[in-house]
This record gives C-alpha cells, structure tokens and sequence, in this order.
C-alpha cells in the first residue's frame, strides 16, 4: 500500500506541474517563496516542465523499487538511487534556512503558512516512504 501512496502522490505532483506549464493558475500563488510581498523567483516553463517530469520519474522509480516494474538495472543501482531520492526530498523538507523548510526563516507569507504546514511535512513524508521501500527491498 505504501508504494501506491507514494506513486500516486508523485504522480499528482507531476500532473499539477504540467497543469501550471500549460497556464494553469489554481494553487501557483501560494506555491511560489515570496519575500516582501513578492515571489521570490518565477519559475521558467522548462524548469516547470523539469519539475513535473522529475516527479513522474520519481513515481517510475517507487514503481521499480517496489517491485512492480522490472528494468534491467543492478539492484545496487536502485537501492543508490532510491537513497538519494529519499534524501532530497530530506534536504527539501529541512529546507534552505532562508526560505523554504522546517527552519526557514522568512514566515508569515501564505508560502510559509502551507510550507510549514504542508509542503516540508509532505516531503519529509516522502523521504521516510521512499527509504521505507528501499529498506523493504533490502529485506
């Protein structure tokens, strides 16, 4: 059942980029760093469409961790790569100090609100789903 959650929500993910690539506006402004009021950056749509793609991957990838999906890679290989991804979702979900995360300092925009109440938790969720199906392929 894990894997599944954690397809799912990567794939949702995914699917929310490729709707904001292609205009879509429901969600953007509370999604976007602000300081002063203001985004702190706007993203390209090729860094949107990175974004979108890398989180299918990461759906692809579960699926292979989780047995579901067979690619002719060594198992070394994907229990590397399933660390990795379970620590960069770690890393998002610590956060850049400034930003985004559990430890940003910047707070109080609407941001900051769904970053520390949803989006950090939600990574760090990810992390610990994503190092639950590696350690269960190990086992």
């Amino acid at each position: 059942m894990l894997p599944a959650m954690l397809i799912a929500t990567f794939a949702a993910l995914g699917a929310l980029h490729v709707y904001w690539l292609l205009g879509g506006r429901f969600g953007l402004a509370a999604a976007l760093p602000e300081v002063e009021g203001r985004p702190a950056f706007l993203p390209s749509k090729g860094a949107t469409l990175v974004v979108g793609a890398g989180l299918f991957a990461c759906a692809g990838l579960v699926a292979v961790l989780a047995g579901w999906v067979s690619l002719p890679l060594r198992a070394g290989l994907l229990d590397l790569a399933g660390c990795a991804l379970a620590l960069i979702f770690l890393a998002r979900a610590i956060g850049d100090f400034r930003l985004v995360g559990f430890f940003k300092r910047v707070r109080g925009t609407r941001f900051a609100t769904f970053d520390s109440y949803l989006y950090s938790p939600l990574c760090l969720g990810l992390a610990l789903g994503v190092s639950r199906v590696v350690w269960a392929r190990r086992s």
